[in-house]
């Protein structure tokens, strides 16, 4: 397990303490993971790690082809396994869980998309000097898009209810 540069994202170091409930958080989803695979009858090798203040787990195989159908149609039974895996974590540990769930490297690259997609947005609110709303994103996809604004000096506003909850962009206020 990695818990190095483990911080809560403004630069101070978590506490031992806390490091020791996520890794506690990351090894009861890697034990509930294996069953599920184990009942799929799919091999795939699972990741523990501890980044900015969760738990994060990933599903890897050689082969990506064999644990993708765990990935879905635009990471639905992802999200879903996500959802399940924490729901296990709490039973077992008394505590929510935000735990992150990757599965054949699908949010990872989801993240190099949606960072390309917020930075032409970006681009273009910049060049107009008007809003841009973007199509409905899940949680963990606004969530990142919200970063690359923040990053950029712009503002971003989450709108609607899921599943059509979207962002708009703005210039700098």
């Amino acid at each position: 397990m990695n818990t190095q540069g483990a911080d809560m994202g403004s630069g101070t170091q978590l506490d031992r303490k806390r490091i020791t409930q996520l890794e506690e958080e990351g090894d009861v989803a890697a034990d509930y993971l294996e069953e599920i695979l184990d009942i799929a009858d799919l091999d795939g090798d699972i990741e523990i790690d501890v980044e900015h203040d969760r738990a994060s787990v990933a599903i890897i195989a050689e082969d990506d082809s064999s644990i993708r159908p765990l990935v879905g149609r635009d990471g639905e039974v992802l999200e879903a396994l996500q959802e399940l895996t924490r729901l296990a974590v709490q039973t077992k540990t008394g505590e929510r869980s935000r735990l992150m769930l990757d599965i054949a490297g699908y949010r990872a690259s989801r993240r190099t998309e949606l960072t390309k997609l917020a930075q032409d947005a970006i681009a273009k609110v910049r060049s107009t000097g008007r809003a841009v709303a973007l199509e409905p994103l899940n949680a963990f996809e606004r969530k990142v898009v919200h970063d690359v604004v923040t990053e950029a000096g712009l503002t971003s506003e989450s709108h609607g209810v899921d599943p059509d909850r979207y962002i708009e962009i703005s210039p700098a206020q």
